[in-house]
């Protein structure tokens, strides 16, 4: 065999060779959403499912971001505005409007959003902790991640389904 075949299946072995386990680095699968102009987004499994606004029923002496219980299918789960519990001014929906169940747990709530976004792909590297002017003890910001040229808000699912009504 020639010297330079040699050369080519070695270099061709090389690129065919499995990565080390430290070489290959962990991707975090979200999803992505707006809350007024801000993007969000929150862990992929743990969303069970994002369904068109449905009615639902107001329930007295909660929060004013608990807008109150909806049916899904036989199950009753508490709406929650996000504009409202992330200090916006409430909005009026649109085409866009959407309730995304999230579940944690034993934990589950529907939470209105303004419109999704896009499925996102983070690598573990492109996700910096919560700025420390964030840190209390209801901090609903898990991390920064960066894609492209723009930060996206990971949500803290723990934080966000905690109850506080």
């Amino acid at each position: 065999m020639s010297t330079q075949l040699e050369k080519v299946l070695k270099k061709q072995q090389q690129q065919q060779r499995t990565p080390d386990e430290g070489e290959i680095e962990k991707e975090i699968q979200l999803v992505g959403f707006m809350v007024g102009d801000e993007e969000f987004a929150v862990p992929i499994l743990s969303i069970q499912e994002i369904i068109k606004p449905i009615e639902y029923t107001r329930v007295p002496k909660t929060p004013a971001y608990v807008l109150g219980v909806f049916n899904l299918r036989g199950s009753v789960l508490p709406l929650i505005d996000l504009r409202m519990k992330f200090g916006l001014s409430r909005s009026q929906g649109n085409d866009e409007t959407r309730y995304m169940v999230i579940k944690n747990n034993d934990e589950i709530a529907g939470f209105v959003i303004d419109r999704l976004t896009q499925a996102i792909r983070i690598k573990e590297s492109q996700i910096d902790p919560a700025p420390e002017t964030l840190h209390d003890d209801q901090n609903l910001i898990y991390g920064i991640g960066k894609k492209e040229d723009t930060l996206v808000s990971i949500i803290n699912v723990d934080a966000l389904l905690k109850r506080d009504f």
